[in-house]
């Protein structure tokens, strides 16, 4: 709130000093601090010298200007749709504190539209280029040639960098709400319809944070040139809703259902305009990037929708349980060596099946100890168990491959075996702390992924996790 009552407060002090001093100047104050000259009186000179016969190209270039100023102006008045999204913040009651709020921003709209643009005029001020050096903002030589460059224009420039600071506000708390939509209706990745820790929709803070640090490396820092793509998104998203509510009191109809459409419709039609200036004033200036995003943004939506689609199709079953035709599956156990990992993975897979089987893949300058002491260290303890015990399968890898040749057996196992389930048992190390990760190989994490990506339905994955404790 101090930063926004210190902007609002500054702009309006600054309003009120310079039109007081015009005023008392009969229209031609002087500035404090000069603006920067752009050399108006020698394109005046040059304009006298242009013939009759280009009269009209002046005129036509004048028209382009206009439009171009029209698409800048329209960009001030985005932003007051801030409050009709977020309606349900207000308290109660909440329509007409949200109807209060967005008459009070809009009185405040005007007035310091109207105030900068008859100061502007007075004084002669001028916008500079934001690309080329001793650029300044149109407030900030306003400010400058008003109160000059003391403490009140070094308090109204830091409020007015707070205030923008603030302003991404309103995206970071409208993007993700809509992204929530959007997946909520299966045109985006569920993830983005769950809040976070902090009860926000977090994966639509971190894309929007993204795709602004990308946008601003792209464009160099300059603000001014994201305009066209805001002004495009944002009149296009103003048009769609308008015509929407026509659509809707056209199929509500009933008491004040015209007028309300009127409404919406005088709406959709003054915000389409505006669209279709802009598109045509910026289009070079940037706005096409805006067309490619948005045809892209909604090609994308599309297939996440389809692809949600085919998916509810495929998964979709009516049908109860199906329990006949239940058997124990193959249990397949891929170890290294014999340990208190290997260990535990065993005793889980002799819950499981009577047909296991330990994969082991011998290198080509290594011993086969472990197939020598399978008999003593397994075979015999299940037999006295009264269980089956489990075969040792033993895989040549002469050139040092490991996971290639699991991952062989397994498809072939599968092959061998159609419609029977197939448990894949993987022991694997839990490391306690984040720097030993790097000192134990991690063949169980690749192992699995390989799994995943090539084999079919009837393969079952089970992680068997052994968590060291020092």
């Amino acid at each position: 709130m101090i930063p926004t009552y210190a902007f609002l407060g500054s702009l309006l002090i600054a309003i009120v000093i310079g039109v007081t001093k015009t005023v008392l100047a009969a229209g031609h104050p002087v500035a404090v601090v000069a603006p920067a000259s752009l050399a108006i009186q020698s394109i005046a000179v040059r304009s006298a010298a242009v013939p009759a016969m280009a009269v009209p190209a002046t005129t036509a270039v004048s028209l382009w200007l206009l439009l171009q100023v029209f698409s800048n102006g329209c960009t001030a008045m985005t932003g007051v749709e801030a409050v009709s999204n977020g309606v349900r913040a207000f308290r109660e009651p909440t329509v007409r504190n949200a109807q209060r709020t967005l008459t009070v921003i809009i009185g405040f709209l005007i007035i310091l539209l109207a105030g900068i643009a008859y100061l502007v005029r007075a004084y002669g001020i001028q916008a500079t280029d934001p690309g080329l050096p001793g650029y300044q903002s149109v407030l900030s030589m306003l400010l400058a040639a008003v109160a000059g460059k003391g403490w009140f224009y070094y308090f109204s420039i830091g409020s007015i960098l707070v205030i923008l600071s603030l302003s991404a506000n309103t995206a970071f708390a409208d993007f993700p709400r809509l992204c929530k939509a959007a997946a909520q209706n299966g045109y985006l990745p569920h993830g983005f319809g769950f809040r976070g820790r902090r009860l926000v929709y977090s994966e639509g803070i971190w894309i929007l944070a993204g795709l602004s640090a990308i946008l601003l490396v792209i464009f160099g820092g300059v603000t001014d040139r994201l305009i066209p793509l805001f002004a495009i998104g944002a009149f296009l998203a103003f048009t769609l809703s308008q015509a929407g509510m026509v659509g809707h009191w056209a199929r509500k109809r009933g008491r004040g259902a015209f007028q309300s459409m009127a409404v919406n419709g005088l709406g959709a039609a003054a915000t389409g305009v505006t669209l279709v200036v802009v598109l045509v004033a910026k289009f070079k200036s940037g706005a096409w990037v805006s067309v490619l995003l948005i045809a892209s943004i909604m090609c994308a939506m599309l297939w996440v929708r389809r692809h949600y689609d085919e998916v509810a199709v495929e998964t979709k079953l009516t049908a109860p349980l199906k329990v006949e035709s239940l058997g124990a599956p193959i249990v397949i156990v891929p170890i290294q060596s014999w340990s208190t990992v290997t260990q535990r993975a065993m005793q889980f897979a002799l819950t499981l099946s009577p047909e296991i089987r330990a994969v082991h893949v011998l290198m080509e300058d290594e011993t086969s100890t472990l197939q020598d002491q399978w008999c003593r260290l397994v075979e015999s303890p299940v037999e006295l168990a009264g269980g089956t015990p489990p075969s040792l399968v033993t895989l040549a890898s002469p050139y040092r491959l490991v996971i290639r040749p699991i991952l062989d057996y397994v498809l072939e196992t599968e092959s061998k075996n159609p419609g029977r389930q197939i448990a894949i048992i993987v022991p694997e190390l839990v490391e306690r702390h984040w720097y030993h990760y790097p000192l134990h190989n991690q063949r169980a994490e690749l192992l699995k992924a390989m799994l995943l990506v090539n084999c079919s339905r009837n393969v079952v994955l089970i992680n068997v996790p052994w968590y060291i404790r020092v």
